[in-house]
């Protein structure tokens, strides 16, 4: 994570601090309604850091992929093949992942609603 992304989620925090703050006072002072819209506003700059740090991770994967791989077409090769190893069973592709095969460790058991 750079430093405009720490200072950005620094910044989510301090809102998200802020509105847990109005929280409390409308929760004392004001409407019902007033409390819990805030409650759940107070919970989107948390969503926010979330994904800002989501996102760093997966610039630092790329680099990191990017640098194994060295420069030009070999970069692009190595991500397409990082994301197909990550990718599930030749199944799931071709079914649009309804089906998995019997050997995918993401395949999950079917139930029937036969009765």
């Amino acid at each position: 994570m750079n430093c405009s992304s720490r200072l950005l989620c620094l910044l989510y925090l301090a809102t998200s601090a802020g509105l847990a703050w109005i929280t409390v006072l409308e929760i004392r002072y004001g409407p019902a309604w007033a409390a819990c819209l805030f409650a759940a506003a107070s919970l989107v700059p948390v969503i926010a850091v979330v994904r800002e740090t989501v996102i760093g991770e997966q610039d630092q994967q790329l680099r990191e992929l990017t640098a194994r791989a060295g420069r030009g077409g070999e970069a692009a090769e190595a991500i397409v093949r990082a994301e197909l190893d990550a990718a599930c069973c030749e199944r799931w592709w071709t079914s649009l992942g309804s089906e998995h095969d019997l050997t995918c460790r993401h395949r999950s058991p079917h139930r029937s609603s036969a009765a």
